[in-house]
């Protein structure tokens, strides 16, 4: 069951991206729900999971390659349609890649994601409950509200026009913010995949 609601936000995302390279008309005002429901569905998986005790090491990594699909597809998108740099996708691709690559040797090794209790540091930067829950609604913020640029420019929405500069300054703030908060929460697992190379440690399992 919750692996179908995994499969179904990846369905759900593909119906977004039709949505947003569509010409601009009033079926524009689905965006915001429709990415309100990939986010819903994203916490709703992992919750029927543990309730139904239908947790995997499959279900787990699904579901954190459904998420990386989903980031990774929407920044690129709103980098073709001209609502966020075109860097920004690249970095998340990038950053991603790295940290799954890691997380990849982890579960060759049977240890699931959020399994590493290595540092406090690590714990609360990557795993910590509030840091998650804070990056999720920092993301879906910043995504929600460049999702309701085209609608919002077809409505011809009051203040468009003369609050543009303020507009796009709040655009730029909240993606600059999700892109930092996103390296923070991938730089110590690279630091600590490093270390314990070196020190020749049991690998361990972090989910970013």
């Amino acid at each position: 069951m919750a692996n179908l609601i995994t499969l179904s936000r990846l369905l759900l995302l593909l119906a977004l991206v039709l949505l947003l390279h569509s010409p601009p008309t009033w079926w524009q005002l689905f965006n915001l729900p429709l990415l309100i429901l990939i986010f819903v569905s994203d916490g709703l998986d992992g919750y029927v999971a543990r309730k139904k005790n239908q947790s995997t090491l499959f279900g787990a990594l699904f579901d954190i390659a459904a998420d990386r699909i989903v980031e990774n597809v929407l920044w690129v998108v709103l980098a073709v349609l001209g609502y966020a740099p075109v860097w920004v996708p690249i970095l998340f691709i990038v950053r991603g890649a790295i940290v799954d690559a890691i997380r990849s040797h982890d579960a060759s090794e049977g240890i699931a994601p959020f399994a590493g209790t290595r540092s406090l540091m690590m714990q609360t930067l990557v795993s910590g409950r509030s840091m998650r829950i804070g990056y999720a609604v920092l993301k879906a913020t910043t995504f929600g509200y460049l999702v309701l640029f085209m609608p919002l420019q077809w409505l011809n929405f009051p203040g468009w026009t003369t609050h543009g500069p303020l507009i796009h300054t709040l655009a730029n703030w909240l993606i600059g913010s999700t892109v930092a908060l996103n390296l923070v929460r991938g730089l110590p697992v690279v630091v600590d995949f490093l270390l314990r190379g070196r020190n020749g440690a049991a690998p361990g399992a972090t989910n970013p």
